[in-house]
């Protein structure tokens, strides 16, 4: 055989086909008028490390002296099999300028197939494709035609178009062309008043086109219009329909040397290529799941870029015939095949490289006779490490996916007892999701809705008659939401058992409807010196009734500083503070507030009973509207040298601020120059509402600053500063510096003043003893009702015999027996016992009592 022109490469199933048109040999003066197609099938052999020809084929065609030639080759579905087959157009040119082309499919016994044919008085030049039909698809003079095995009739697309960049399959669309194409302008714009810069970005766009059903797709999905200009190939990486939108990851080439990743229409990456004028791109996935860009330029380069963090060129290749990508070791995973141009051989497959760039790397002159061993071994050792890795890999993927399941089962969980507990403080029926709902099926045949449920839920809500609120109210303070809750005097409240907890009232199917806050427990009183955030609890009863025999002044002088008394006038209010920047993501928010807390009876200077319960103390209403209004904001006026801010206001400032406590002692000279400076330097008015305090007016970071001065005595005061930050507060200091006596000496309290936590310390050891012997009372109360049931009523142990009653041996046993039972009461009466459950009981009690006491001494010594 003469060989003819060059020859056409196509990989296939791990093979490389070789098509080439070769004449055969004639009898010397016969005419030549057949021409051969010939095929090689050539398969890499890892023993060797070459390539070798499996086996071949020809196809025979009647040339009439005219040129034959192959147009392309690549591989297509054949739509009457579904089967991928190798496919290779051919072209024949006939006199009075008629071409005929002829679409041929190679089968795996190396017999061709003539699918088609076809003639046009024209030749195909422009963005030729084969695709699924077979089927071939081309441009001429701005047209788009096709025709498949199907119809074998040229067909016309109603459509113009500049260039083709990708013809290739999309879900629910069939076989698409991605093209460019002269925008359509707007009606209002005139193509002579578009700018320069217009003119580029108007002057082509992109446009999808469904050959099977004729529809046109947005070319937005894809790209934006303004790479319609630059833009040279694409390769369409992964494509599907996503809730009746389409969403596409693609890779693009530009005349600007760049190759640019989209996803869903938007660039996500861009690299800059290392040669000029790129021609085509191919991708490669590796056995490391790395995607590779194969880029091929007009020059007969090559270069490979790899994505990973971001788009970087890893590798590059000069002199390159043909890049071809397929499996060509059997190893599961895609490799490159880079064919090298050699004039000194000519053998097709003399100079080649595989590689995936990582494990994989077989090259052509290197000599491996004498490490064939090692490196076989070293290549399979390489492979199965890298198979291990996957394995381990996909392993711990699972077992995060079931983690995520885990964890959304948790937070379904989480949401409905949320929902549960508010339908139980409304005392509303509480509907459990039905089983269809949460994806279960029953075992056996269940009863829905048994008749009793609806009675076991409204048993299970605990009824509070009493009210134990008296006012709830919200403010803003910067970025703070802050909830108070007036409580009424009715009962007596543990403080330390008093909180407030915010629900949101709506469905809140991706967050948890729980609101995050922290809680402060504060009282107001205008006749005391101190608002407080007491940690103690109230004092007993007994101690209650002794402090109000005294009048209100002699209260007064024999506890200045008290902060725990509960006056007959005083009111205590809860307060919750939350960050208020997630609540504004819903522009609209309507939260439930509740309020725990432990009730408490005494009677008989006794703790009969201690249980916790929940009030719904109503629902508050949030709005990014009332919120701009100042609604909620918190208003501090000056009015006749007082500020006018109202009780709810004082208190949201203070429950947001920072509380510090600072003793200052002179020695010296009087701290008169300390209340001087509140009013003078800092611009300081008293409150009407509580004259104790002070509200700084002054500009600056300060405003808004609230301060306590309280004097012991000339020489000696407590100085308690509510800041936002710690900024505020050291401003403060060093403007407080200033005006001190140098001799002055400035102590942080750390945990409040010595006098308040001793009389605390008092109050909780004076509680803690009534609790122990009311303790002790009851259970010796009922260690004697025992030991009363162990005899007869009326009888008494050790009553004296007559002297009768010796004389007689009878009587004397009589005797001995009554003395041994007295004895037996006896030790009995020293060694009592009891059962484990109210020995539980004791100690419990006894130890939330003790607890108290042992904080506050511990706050005492830190003090």
């Amino acid at each position: 055989m003469i060989l003819g022109e060059e020859e056409q490469f196509l990989p296939y199933n791990g093979e490389v086909l070789i098509f080439q048109l070769s004449k055969p040999k004639c009898v010397e003066g016969a005419a030549d008028k057949t021409m051969n197609l010939c095929v090689r099938r050539m398969r890499f052999n890892r023993d060797t490390k070459t390539f070798v020809q499996k086996s071949s084929g020809v196809f025979s065609m009647h040339t009439s002296h005219l040129k034959n030639e192959i147009v392309c080759c690549s591989c297509t579905t054949d739509s009457r099999t579904g089967i991928i087959l190798p496919c290779i157009l051919m072209k024949k040119k006939k006199r009075n300028n008629v071409v005929k082309y002829l679409l041929l499919l190679l089968h795996s016994s190396n017999q061709f197939e003539q699918s088609f044919h076809f003639k046009l008085d024209y030749e195909l030049k422009e963005d030729i494709r084969l695709f699924t039909g077979p089927s071939v698809l081309w441009r001429h003079a701005n047209k788009l035609f096709y025709i498949s095995s199907d119809t074998c009739t040229v067909q016309s697309a109603p459509i113009q178009l500049s260039s083709v960049v990708w013809t290739g399959e999309i879900e629910n669309e069939g076989t698409v062309v991605l093209g460019t194409r002269t925008a359509c302008l707007p009606d209002s714009e005139d193509e002579h008043e578009l700018s320069t810069s217009d003119r580029a970005i108007w002057g082509s766009e992109f446009f999808g086109y469904a050959l099977e059903t004729q529809k046109m797709l947005t070319g937005t999905c894809f790209m934006p219009h303004a790479y319609s200009t630059v833009v040279t190939s694409v390769y369409v990486c992964k494509n599907k329909m996503l809730k009746k939108q389409l969403q596409i990851s693609l890779v693009a080439i530009t005349h600007k040397n760049q190759l640019i990743w989209f996803q869903d229409g938007l660039p996500k990456g861009v690299c800059e290529l290392p040669y000029e004028k790129p021609c085509s791109v191919k991708t490669a996935v590796t056995s490391s799941n790395d995607l590779l860009f194969i880029v091929s330029f007009a020059s007969g380069n090559i270069c490979v870029v790899q994505r990973r963090d971001s788009l970087q060129v890893v590798s590059t290749w000069q002199k390159v015939k043909s890049v071809l990508v397929d499996d060509f070791i059997g190893s599961g995973s895609e490799q490159l095949l880079v064919l090298f141009k050699d004039d000194s051989n000519t053998d097709v497959l003399s100079a080649f490289k595989i590689t995936d760039l990582g494990a994989v790397s077989y090259a052509s002159g290197v000599n491996y006779k004498h490490d064939v061993p090692a490196a076989e071994g070293l290549q399979e050792n390489g492979l199965l490490t890298i198979q291990a890795l996957e394995r381990r890999l996909q392993a711990g993927c699972t077992s995060v996916q079931e983690l995520q399941r885990h964890l959304r089962l948790k937070k379904r969980v989480i949401l409905e007892s949320c929902r549960a507990l508010v339908d139980l403080v409304e005392e509303r029926t509480h509907i459990l999701p039905s089983a269809k709902e949460e994806g279960l099926v029953s075992l056996w045949d269940d009863v829905e809705n048994p008749p009793h449920s609806l009675s076991k839920e409204t048993s299970l809500a605990s009824k509070v008659p009493e009210c134990l609120t008296e006012k709830l109210w919200q403010r803003v303070v910067d970025d703070n939401l802050v909830v108070g809750v007036k409580l009424t005097e009715s009962f007596y409240l543990s403080l330390n058992d008093v909180s407030l907890s915010l629900v949101m009232d709506q469905d809140c199917s991706l967050i948890s409807p729980i609101i995050e806050c922290r809680n402060k427990i504060v009282k107001l009183n205008k006749a005391f010196s101190e608002l407080t955030v007491p940690s103690c609890q109230i004092e007993p009863p007994p101690k209650k009734i002794k402090l109000d025999l005294h009048s209100k002044s002699n209260l007064k002088k024999e506890f200045p500083k008290r902060c725990s008394i509960v006056q007959p006038d005083g009111a205590k209010t809860v307060v919750a503070v939350t960050s208020l920047s997630p609540l504004l993501a819903f522009h609209r928010v309507c939260c439930v507030v509740l309020l725990h807390a432990k009730k408490q009876k005494y009677r008989n200077e006794c703790l009969q009973e201690s249980k916790n319960i929940t009030v719904l103390c109503g629902k508050i209403l949030l709005s990014l509207e009332d919120i701009s209004n100042g609604k909620y904001s918190v208003k501090m006026l000056k009015d006749n040298s007082y500020c006018t801010g109202s009780a709810e206001d004082i208190l949201a400032v203070l429950a947001v601020s920072f509380r510090f406590s600072f003793q200052i002692v002179s020695s010296d000279y009087t701290l008169t120059p300390v209340n001087s400076w509140l009013l003078g330097e800092m611009e300081c008015t008293p409150f009407k509402e509580c004259h104790d305090k002070v509200f700084c007016h002054k500009v600056g970071n300060v405003y808004g600053t609230v301060f306590n001065w309280t004097l012991k005595n000339p020489l000696e005061g407590v100085l308690t500063l509510y800041c936002r930050s710690l900024t505020v507060l050291f401003q403060c200091l060093h403007s407080l510096s200033r005006v001190l006596p140098p001799s002055c000496d400035v102590k942080l309290l750390r945990s409040g003043s010595r006098g308040a936590l001793t009389e605390q310390l008092a109050l909780a050891l004076e509680k803690e003893m009534l609790t122990l012997r009311s303790l002790f009372f009851s259970k010796d109360r009922k260690a004697e009702t025992s030991l009363t049931c162990g005899n007869e009523p009326g009888q008494k142990i050790s009553d004296a015999p007559s002297a009768s009653g010796l004389d007689s041996e009878g009587g004397v046993q009589q005797f001995r027996k009554k003395l041994q039972n007295e004895r037996e009461e006896s030790v009995r009466s020293m060694n009592q016992t009891m059962n484990g459950a109210l020995y539980q009981e004791i100690a419990l009690k006894l130890a939330e009592t003790q607890l108290s006491s042992d904080m506050i001494v511990w706050r005492l010594s830190k003090a």
